[in-house]
């Protein structure tokens, strides 16, 4: 009879066990929800490190959208699904926050960054300055890689610091657009395009180029990346996208950012 009732009270423990290490599987389950972030393609590394402590710390998923910003707030604004937006300057998001898409109170300046002049790390020759006369010797007949002029922030700051020292009459002429500043990255180092202008975080990612200098801060304006939240379109993923914006600036995304090159902005 004792055997027996040991028996019962070992499966009724068993049964119990189980029962407990199921609902917590299902309740990781059911709070366990998809963040997704548009970004500007500078971002890209960094993000893809975050996103994988991220997940493996909170069981939620990321999605990241990368491209050049203004595309993005042109999505964003047309409906895209976007949960957390975080370009590379203000002017894009002024523009959504104009039109009543960011989630009041949500906005705050995340990081900062600075602009390069890079070359093809096979054919590179150091110069001492933007008016060292080798700069225009390297170039030849080739092109300078951009992001777009009018619309992806490193293109809008990259012409105006080229005109800020004197330059741009010089090189508009030989200015090979992309669609963001990774694809200009990439043309550099492909050895398609003898120059390029993007950011030092782009430039240190990437060893098939090499800085040639280094752009003065005075000669465009501060390179900065707001974060914000998007008004919820899902109110069950508000907590995990909450979690995300916290994240985002918990020391853990700082020193990821840091070691990717970015300046961290403290509130």
């Amino acid at each position: 009879m004792f055997s027996r009732i040991c028996r019962i009270v070992a499966v009724g423990l068993l049964t119990a066990s189980l029962s407990a290490g199921l609902s917590a599987v299902s309740a990781r389950a059911v709070s366990a929800a998809e963040v997704t972030i548009f970004a500007a393609a500078s971002l890209k590394n960094a993000l893809e490190d975050i996103r994988q402590d991220f997940e493996a710390t909170t069981g939620h998923s990321l999605t990241l959208s990368l491209a050049g910003s203004s595309l993005l707030a042109r999505q964003i604004e047309l409906g895209a699904p976007a949960d957390i937006f975080l370009p590379a300057n203000a002017k894009w998001m002024d523009h959504l926050e104009a039109s009543g898409r960011l989630l009041l109170g949500s906005r705050r300046d995340l990081l900062a960054n600075s602009l390069v002049l890079v070359a093809p790390a096979a054919t590179a020759k150091p110069i001492s300055g933007f008016d060292d006369p080798l700069l225009l010797q390297q170039l030849g007949q080739g092109k300078v890689a951009m992001a777009l002029l009018q619309a992806v922030p490193a293109g809008i700051y990259g012409k105006e610091a080229l005109q800020s020292l004197g330059l741009w009459d010089r090189l508009a002429e030989q200015i090979a657009q992309s669609d963001n500043v990774r694809a200009a990255l990439a043309l550099v180092a492909a050895g398609e395009a003898p120059l390029g202008v993007v950011y030092a975080t782009d430039a240190l990612v990437e060893p098939r180029v090499t800085v040639l200098a280094r752009f003065p801060t005075s000669s465009h304006a501060p390179i900065r990346y707001p974060l914000a939240q998007i008004q919820p379109a899902d109110p069950d993923a508000a907590p995990a996208v909450s979690a995300f914006m916290k994240y985002l600036q918990s020391s853990a995304a700082q020193e990821i950012f840091s070691a990717a090159g970015f300046d961290v902005i403290a509130e």
